[in-house]
C-alpha cells in the first residue's frame, strides 16, 4: 500500500491484533492511499524479506511496528544506507485494545499522520570536558568521587564536615566550602563559596584545612549534590548536568553516578522556543504589561531584558509554558519545527473523520511517561478505547489556546491530557488556557467539560477514566489551514467554531486575563495625550499626525494593560472578551476632539479641551501664570509661544545686541575707503598743497 509516497508495511503481529486487511484498506483508501493492504503476521521474524524488498525500492517505508525498530534499522543500514524508513505504533495505540475490532478508523488516522514530513527542531551544541564536582558532607562523597574519577575530572567539596578520617590515598582533590551562589548549565556551571580552604597533607586522625576564605569562586562541568540541602537550582530536575540526590539513598546515588560518568563531550540540546521580540509584550517606558512567561517558568530561563524579556536556550528545559501563556506568539515551541504540530493535529482528525471514524477524543501525552502507560494499558488492561487518538508532543505542557481551539475547531469531541504527576507544577500555563477554551465553548453553546487533565501514576485509573468518558457530540469539523500566528489560528478556530455554534453570540465575555478583548476609554477624563499609543505593543490603538484622534483595533488587543498603566489620567480599563462582528477586524474611533488654534497666528495645535483645561487650571495660580501674557502664551503653538518669548522686555534668557554680520563685500568696501582717504592725504601734503598739483595759497 501506497501512503503519501510511502510504501507501508502492516504486520499484526502474529496475529494478536484483529486487523481485517479489506475494511483497512478500504480506511485508508479514505484518506489518501493507493492498493491493497498487504498483512504481515511476522514481519521481523519469518517475513524479513518483505520489508528488505521494501527498503531496495525508490520510495521512502512507512512499518507500522516501533518495537523492532532498531532490528529494522539495523537491517536497512546494512542493505541500504540511503533508505528512509519511518515507524508508526498502531499495536498498542490501537490494535492491542478491548475495543480493537473497532478501531479501523483510528489506525488508518494514525498511518495518516506518521506519513506526514515533519519539519525537524533547530538544535545547539553544548560540551562538557567531564570536570565534576561532588558536593557532600562525609565519607560518601569520598567514595563517589573515586567512582567517577576513572571517567571524570573530579573534585569533591564538603559542606561543613565533622570529624573524617582522611583517605589513606588522597586520589582525588578534596576541599571545604558552602556553595551560596550557583549558576550556569552543562559544561558552565558557576559556583560562589564562603568557608573555602583545600586540605593540609598533614591531618592525622581528622581531615584539617588551611585558613578558609569568602566569596571563592570556581567553574565546573557537571555537579553531583549530595549534599542533603536544599537544591541549587530551582526546579533542579530540568537542570542538565545538575544531579541532586539524596546521600542516604544508595540505589538513586548509584544512579546518578552512572548517569554522570557518561556525560563527557558534545551533545546536541533542542532549541525549544523561538523568540520574537518585536512581537513581545513585556512592558514599554519603563511599565511593565505582560509577565505571564516570567511568572511561570519553572527553570528560571527567562528574565526582563529591557522591553522585552530574554530566553536563555542553555536553561530552557523545554517544558513549553511560556509558548502556552504567551499572548502574541513571541514565544513559539520549535520541537518540531514550524506549524508540524498544527499540521498533524489536522491530519489526523481528517483523516478519522474520513476512515468513518467518529466523536474523537484527542488524548495529548509526552514522549516519555504517556507512551509508557499507554504501553501499560495495552500490554495489562483493556488498552485505549477506539475512539480516543493518542497524540504525542515533546511536553504536553507546550499547548496554548490556539491548539485547543484547533482541535476543537478540527472535529475533537474532547481532548484529555495525560501528564506525569511529577510535573503537576507545570500545569498553572496550561490550567489557564483550558479555562479559556471550556468558557468559549460554553458561551457559544457547545457545552463545557470536554477537556480533562489525566494526571494519575497508577495507569488503571487512567484506563478507566478514559473508558468512561462521556460520549459527547463533535463540533462541525472544519478543514482549513492553520495558517499565520498564534492569534490568527485562534481566531480562525474560534470563528469556525462560533459559525456552527448553538449560540451565536456577537460578543462573548470572557474570563480575566484572556488576551482577547477590548479597552473603555473615560472620554471625558481622556486629553488625548495619547501615551497609550506608544505604549500599545501591537498596534492596537492608533493616532492620526492631522488631528486629535485615537482608534482601536480589537482583533489585535492582548490584553497587556500597557495602555491602562500608562495612561496618566486612569481614563482605560480592560474589558476581556472575544468579538465575533466584523467591527473587531476595524479599527473605529474611541475618542476624538478639536485642535486649538493658536492665538497669534491661527495654526491647529494641541487639543481644544486639553489647552482650555491647563490655562483654566494654572492662570492665576501658579506664580508663573499670574500675569495675561503668560496665559495667553498657553494658547499659542510652539514656534508662536517662543517668539513671544523672546519679545518681552524682562526676558531672562534675553543677551547683548546681536553683532552686525560682516561679509566680504564689506572688507573690501572699507579697504577701498581706506584708500581713497590715504590718497587725499597724500594730495594734500604734496607742494603747492593743492589738489591736482596745484599752487598752494600763501
Amino acid at each position: 500500500m501506497e501512503l503519501r509516497g510511502r510504501r507501508v508495511l502492516i504486520c499484526d503481529c502474529e496475529e494478536t491484533m484483529p486487523l481485517d486487511a479489506g475494511r483497512l484498506a478500504k480506511a485508508c483508501q479514505a484518506v489518501g492511499a493507493t492498493g491493497e493492504v498487504e498483512l504481515n503476521s511476522q514481519l521481523c521474524r519469518a517475513q524479513l524479506g518483505n520489508f528488505q524488498r521494501a527498503i531496495l525500492g525508490r520510495d521512502p517505508v512507512l512499518v507500522a511496528c516501533t518495537q523492532e525498530a532498531p532490528l529494522f534499522t539495523e537491517i536497512a543500514t546494512e542493505d541500504n544506507p540511503a533508505a528512509e524508513v519511518g515507524f508508526v505504533n498502531i499495536r498498542e495505540r490501537a490494535g492491542w485494545s478491548a475495543e480493537a475490532k473497532d478501531a479501523t478508523p483510528k489506525i488508518a488516522a494514525l498511518l495518516a499522520e506518521a506519513a506526514m514530513d515533519i519539519e525537524p527542531g533547530p538544535a545547539m551544541t553544548l560540551v562538557s570536558h567531564g570536570v565534576c564536582l561532588v558536593y557532600g558532607t562525609d565519607e560518601r562523597a569520598f567514595e563517589a568521587g573515586r567512582q567517577l574519577s576513572s571517567r571524570l575530572d573530579v573534585t569533591v567539596l564538603l559542606n561543613r564536615p565533622g570529624e573524617i578520617v582522611p583517605p589513606r590515598i588522597m586520589d582525588v582533590p578534596i576541599f571545604q566550602g558552602t556553595i551560596t551562589q550557583a549558576k550556569g548549565h552543562l559544561g558552565a556551571f558557576g559556583i560562589t563559596l564562603n568557608g573555602y580552604a583545600p586540605t593540609t597533607p598533614s591531618g592525622r586522625a581528622a581531615l584539617a584545612f588551611e585558613a578558609p576564605r569568602d566569596n571563592a569562586f570556581s567553574e565546573c562541568d557537571l555537579i553531583l549534590d549530595m549534599s542533603g540541602r536544599a537544591p541549587l537550582f530551582t526546579a533542579h530536575e530540568k537542570r542538565d548536568g545538575y544531579l541532586h540526590v539524596d546521600p542516604d539513598d544508595p540505589v538513586a546515588l548509584q544512579k546518578a553516578i552512572y548517569e554522570l560518568a557518561d556525560m563527557v563531550g558534545e551533545y546536541e540540546k533542542p532549541r525549544y522556543i523561538r523568540f520574537d521580540g518585536d512581537l513581545c509584550a513585556h512592558s514599554r517606558a519603563r511599565k511593565t504589561g505582560c509577565t505571564r512567561c516570567l511568572d511561570l517558568c519553572p527553570a528560571s530561563a527567562i528574565q526582563p531584558a529591557g522591553d522585552v524579556v530574554a530566553i536563555d536556550p542553555h536553561l530552557c528545559a523545554g517544558c513549553g509554558v511560556c509558548a502556552s501563556v504567551c499572548p502574541t506568539g513571541a514565544a513559539t515551541y520549535q520541537l518540531p519545527g514550524g506549524d508540524s504540530v498544527f499540521e498533524r493535529l489536522r491530519t489526523l482528525l481528517d483523516a478519522y473523520r474520513k476512515a468513518g471514524g467518529e466523536a474523537p477524543v484527542l488524548l495529548v501525552h509526552d514522549t516519555r511517561h504517556g507512551e509508557d502507560l499507554v504501553a501499560l494499558m495495552a500490554r495489562s488492561g483493556r488498552g485505549l478505547p477506539a475512539r480516543v487518538l493518542p497524540f504525542a508532543l515533546n511536553e504536553a505542557t507546550q499547548v496554548g489556546i490556539d491548539f485547543l481551539a484547533m482541535a476543537l475547531a478540527y472535529g475533537a469531541a474532547g481532548i484529555c491530557f495525560l501528564i506525569d504527576p511529577r510535573k503537576r507544577d507545570d500545569l498553572a500555563g496550561l490550567a489557564s488556557q483550558i479555562g479559556l477554551a471550556e468558557t468559549a465553548m460554553e458561551g457559544l453553546g457547545h457545552g463545557g467539560g470536554r477537556i480533562q487533565v489525566l494526571d494519575h501514576a497508577n495507569p488503571e485509573e487512567i484506563e478507566a477514566a478514559l473508558h468512561a468518558l462521556k460520549r459527547l457530540a463533535a463540533p462541525k469539523a472544519g478543514n482549513f489551514l492553520p495558517m499565520g500566528g498564534k492569534r490568527t489560528r485562534t481566531m480562525l478556530a474560534f470563528r469556525h467554531l462560533h459559525d456552527h455554534a448553538p449560540r451565536k453570540p456577537e460578543v462573548l465575555p470572557l474570563p480575566a486575563g484572556a488576551p482577547f478583548g477590548a479597552v473603555e476609554i473615560d472620554t471625558a477624563g481622556c486629553t488625548l495625550c495619547l501615551a497609550c499609543v506608544g505604549a500599545c505593543p501591537t498596534g492596537a490603538l492608533a493616532d492620526d499626525p492631522d488631528r486629535p484622534w485615537l482608534g482601536f483595533k480589537e482583533e489585535a488587543c492582548i490584553q497587556c494593560g500597557l495602555c491602562r498603566v500608562t495612561c496618566p489620567e486612569s481614563a482605560v480599563t480592560l474589558d476581556p472578551r472575544f468579538n465575533f462582528t466584523a467591527a473587531a477586524r476595524d479599527t473605529v474611533t474611541v475618542n476624538q476632539q478639536q485642535p486649538f488654534h493658536c492665538i497669534r497666528c491661527g495654526k491647529p495645535f494641541g487639543v481644544e479641551a486639553t489647552i482650555e483645561r491647563i490655562a483654566e487650571k494654572l492662570g492665576g495660580k501658579h506664580s508663573m501664570f499670574a500675569a495675561q501674557d503668560q496665559i495667553e502664551r498657553i494658547m499659542m503653538c510652539e514656534d508662536c509661544r517662543v517668539s513671544s518669548q523672546f519679545e518681552i522686555a524682562d526676558n531672562p534668557l534675553q543677551g547683548a545686541a546681536r553683532p552686525i554680520p560682516r561679509t566680504t563685500d564689506d572688507d573690501l568696501r572699507e579697504r577701498e575707503i581706506m584708500r581713497e582717504r590715504e590718497k587725499l592725504r597724500a594730495e594734500a601734503a604734496s607742494p603747492g598743497g593743492k589738489p591736482n598739483g596745484g599752487p598752494r595759497k600763501s
